[in-house]
C-alpha cells in the first residue's frame, strides 16, 4: 500500500502546514516517532509473483493484468495464491469456469504516475479482457494533488481501454485504518485518501470504468480486525486482508464482464454503460 516512513514523515507535514497552533509542529514530530516505534518488521519490496495461468485444465483462457501499488502487487500475503492477483484469478475463475491468465504489472511503492510505465511494460499486443487498477496510496503520503493523481489514472484507463480491456479500479483505502498511525496524523491521512477515493471513482466511471470503493466495502473489516486483516509490519494486507479485498471487487470484475446485471453497494458502474450506480446491498458472505 505505502511506504512505512513515507507516511509518518510526510503525513505529519502536511498535519504540520495545515494546522497552525503553537506546539502542533512538535506535537507531530512526537507522534511520528511514536508511530515509527509501532510499527512491525519491514516486509520489503518484492510481492509474491503470481503471474501464470490459474485453472488450466478449465480452457477458454482469460485475460487479467493487475497495475498499481504494493496492494495490487500483493506484498504482505506469503504465497501466489494469496495475493489480490492470485485471489482475483482463482475467483474469476470459479465463477466463470474458464482458467485465467494473470499478468501482474503493479510495483510496490507505485504513484498513479507509475501507471504509464506499467501499461508500457505489457507485450505491444497484448489484449487484456479486464484490467485492475489499484492505486492512491503513495499518492497521498508524497502530498501529490488529487487532479494530477487522476490526470495519470485517467490516462491508464483510456490507454487500458485502448488495447480492449474492462477496467475496475479499487479506489485508494482509507489509511484512517492505519493502527500505528496516532492521531492526529491518521485522521489527517484518512481525510486526504478519502478525498483522493472519491475523484478516483468520479474519473473512473465517466472513462467507461467499474469503481469499487473499497474504504466503504472492504475498509470496516481492517478497522474492526486490524490483528487478522493486517500482516505482520500492519500496514499491508494479510492474507485475510487479501481474501477480503479480492471478494470486495469481485462483483465490478464480474460485472464488467457481463456476468452480472447490477453492481452492489460501494461498486459503480461507468456512466456510457449506466445512468448511474444501482445500490444494493452487498452480501459479505460471499466468498473467493
Amino acid at each position: 500500500m505505502i511506504r512505512k516512513r513515507t507516511l509518518v514523515a510526510i503525513v505529519a507535514g502536511v498535519g504540520t502546514a495545515s494546522l497552525t497552533a503553537g506546539g502542533t509542529r512538535e506535537m507531530l514530530r512526537r507522534q511520528a516517532a511514536v508511530a515509527r516505534r509501532r510499527i512491525g518488521k519491514d516486509l520489503g519490496e518484492v510481492a509474491p509473483d503470481a503471474s501464470r495461468t490459474w485453472r488450466k485444465s478449465y480452457g477458454d483462457r482469460l485475460e487479467l493484468v493487475l497495475l498499481g501499488d504494493s496492494i495490487a502487487a500483493g506484498l504482505g500475503a506469503e504465497r501466489p495464491k494469496d495475493t489480490l492477483g492470485g485471489r482475483l484469478a482463482r475467483g474469476l475463475a470459479k465463477e466463470l469456469q474458464r482458467s485465467v491468465r494473470l499478468r501482474t504489472a503493479a510495483v510496490v511503492g507505485s504513484e498513479s504516475a507509475a501507471l504509464a510505465a506499467q501499461i508500457g511494460s505489457l507485450p505491444e499486443r497484448y489484449r487484456p479482457d479486464i484490467a485492475v487498477v489499484v492505486v492512491g496510496g503513495n499518492d497521498v503520503t508524497h502530498r501529490v494533488p488529487v487532479a494530477t493523481s487522476v490526470r495519470h489514472l485517467e490516462d491508464a484507463i483510456v490507454a487500458l481501454r485502448t488495447r480492449g480491456a474492462e477496467v475496475v479500479v479499487g479506489t485508494c483505502p482509507d489509511l484512517g485504518a492505519l493502527r500505528p498511525v496516532p492521531q492526529p496524523l491518521r485522521s489527517l491521512g484518512s481525510r486526504m485518501s478519502r478525498q483522493l477515493a472519491t475523484a478516483q471513482a468520479a474519473a473512473a466511471v465517466r472513462n467507461g470504468a467499474h469503481a469499487v470503493s473499497l474504504a466503504h466495502v472492504v475498509g470496516p473489516f481492517f478497522i474492526t480486525n486490524p490483528d487478522e486483516m493486517f500482516s505482520l509490519d500492519r500496514f499491508h494486507p494479510s492474507a485475510l486482508g487479501y481474501k477480503r479485498t479480492a471478494t470486495a471487487l469481485l462483483p465490478s470484475l464480474l460485472t464488467a464482464l457481463g456476468e452480472r446485471d447490477a453492481p452492489p453497494f460501494g461498486h459503480h458502474a461507468p456512466r456510457s454503460v449506466e445512468p448511474g450506480p444501482e445500490v444494493v446491498e452487498v452480501d459479505p458472505g460471499t466468498d473467493v
